[in-house]
């Protein structure tokens, strides 16, 4: 009781303390910078699900002094890479990782990504609005001690948080139509902004960036900041066709068709679309709705175009950290397995390969777990190294390997595989192990392609043959019979 009175009182500090500003961000920004510094963690935050998406967002954060901040890169994660964290929301538990080491085997890609962040141990709860869990608020590397009371603090600040968060979302949309109307400010994010009248096109130019004055050329002409232009259709079909990149021209074109842009935009706030710009890389054009006339009829918009290739480039890697064993750098087994079924689908002949170290334990007990990790990547490169470019090579987990080997029909061929394959791997040589070759089993089953298989049904057959693979010493390879 004494505890949880204690937490009470720094809460009311706390909440007296954001109340001294004056927006909505900068008081949840101070609320979690008071806790912060309280508990003595590296780094608190707050991350906000977009369900629709299906990704969660980096919105606030607070770190102590020469801590790396993570909010600019940690956005558009998907949900599916912390799932495990969704499933013990659910139950009605939080996540605590005294030891992120703890979590190293079980839950890879969620200790791959803490350890980039230098996080030793964390204390994460969920933030629940009317009984549904819309995101959760964090603790990284606070003090060693009593987690669980750790989380009953953090819980009683959740609340706190929903509701700072709620009225956050009030105050933007009570002041949607100011912001709107402050069209200048928000030029500074974009490479070009025009202010077009629908009903009559004409326009003016709120900003253009010199990049795109002289992607216009010569025959463009410069005039006044407040300036009223005739033929915005002329003008921005004359933009697109010089920027955008031929392959994606007409559809770039039919975007900025003013005359369906009314029909377009009923019932939204904004319509966006993206391209290639031919100097810049990835940008993305957006009308924006500004105001409409006595009618209800469409009057003002906003064209705005930004360059999102940075952005872009953040997507492409949580899709590879999505797609990718983060320890081998081969298709993990979610990614592996669903590019097979694909192949299975389309009836492409093949050999699946089930790939096991022998003994692996014993290296791990004997030299350490690194040298185990060592041997697994030097086992992933080998079947890189020996597999052909169409060939799917995943890491199942652990010391568990599997390739599908499209077009592989004939024993023959397989086996010289199998051989080429024996011969990379007992070239490895990992220094620690002191001349201690890597030795492998292999079960392999071939699908002839005229009946509907799965992924598991091959599994199992491979399964059965690596069973009998195991029974023999040194690396060997065993291929799936009838007898089986």
């Amino acid at each position: 009781m004494k505890t949880i009175m204690k937490y009470e009182l720094v809460i009311n500090e706390a909440l007296r303390s954001a109340l001294n500003y004056h927006t909505p961000d900068e008081q949840i920004n101070e609320f979690i910078r008071f806790f912060g510094r309280h508990i003595s963690s590296d780094r608190i935050y707050i991350f906000e699900d977009c369900k629709e998406r299906h990704v969660t967002n980096n919105t606030y954060e607070w770190c102590a002094q020469g801590v790396v901040p993570e909010i600019d890169r940690l956005q558009n994660v998907d949900m599916d890479i912390i799932k495990w964290w969704y499933d013990t929301f659910s139950k009605g538990e939080s996540i605590i990782i005294a030891d992120i080491e703890d979590i190293k085997e079980e839950h890879r890609m969620s200790y791959d990504m803490l350890k980039a962040q230098n996080v030793r141990n964390v204390v994460v709860c969920p933030l629940r609005y009317k009984d549904e869990i819309s995101g959760f608020f964090g603790v990284d590397n606070p003090p060693k001690g009593d987690y669980r009371g750790l989380t009953i603090f953090l819980d009683m600040i959740g609340t706190l948080l929903i509701s700072l968060l709620k009225l956050r979302n009030s105050f933007i949309k009570s002041n949607k139509e100011a912001r709107l109307s402050s069209y200048t400010s928000l030029s500074k994010i974009y490479t070009s902004m025009h202010l077009v009248d629908v009903q009559t096109k004409k326009y003016h130019i709120v900003k253009m960036t010199d990049q795109i004055v002289e992607c216009l050329g010569k025959d463009f002409k410069k005039m006044g900041e407040y300036e009223i232009r005739d033929d915005f259709c002329g003008h921005i079909n004359d933009m697109v066709e010089k920027m955008c990149i031929e392959s994606q021209l007409q559809e770039s074109l039919e975007f900025v068709d003013i005359s369906t842009l009314e029909k377009r935009l009923l019932g939204k706030n904004s319509i966006s679309h993206e391209f290639i710009d031919k100097k810049s890389g990835w940008c993305r054009s957006r009308f924006i709705p500004v105001d409409y006339d006595k009618n209800g009829r469409l009057l003002h918009v906003l064209f705005c175009i930004e360059c999102i290739e940075e952005e872009k480039k953040r997507e492409n890697w949580l899709i590879y950290l999505a797609k990718t064993d983060l320890m081998t750098g081969l298709c993990n087994r979610g990614s592996g397995e669903k590019r097979i079924t694909e192949l299975l689908k389309e009836k492409t002949k093949g050999l699946l390969c089930l790939i096991d170290c022998d003994k692996f334990k014993s290296i791990n007990d004997t030299y350490g777990h690194s040298v185990g990790d060592k041997a697994i990547i030097a086992v992933a490169k080998t079947l890189q190294k020996t597999c052909r470019d169409s060939d799917v090579v995943m890491r199942l987990g652990g010391d568990e390997f599997a390739i599908f080997m499209p077009k592989m029909l004939e024993q023959t061929v397989a086996e010289k595989f199998f051989e080429r394959l024996f011969e990379n791997i007992r070239q490895i040589d990992i220094i620690e192990m002191r001349g201690k070759s890597i030795e492998i089993s292999l079960g392999a089953c071939f699908y002839d392609g005229y009946e509907d298989v799965s992924f598991d049904q091959l599994y199992r057959k491979a399964d059965r043959a690596m069973y009998q693979s195991k029974k023999q010493k040194g690396c060997s390879a065993v291929i799936y019979g009838e007898g089986m």
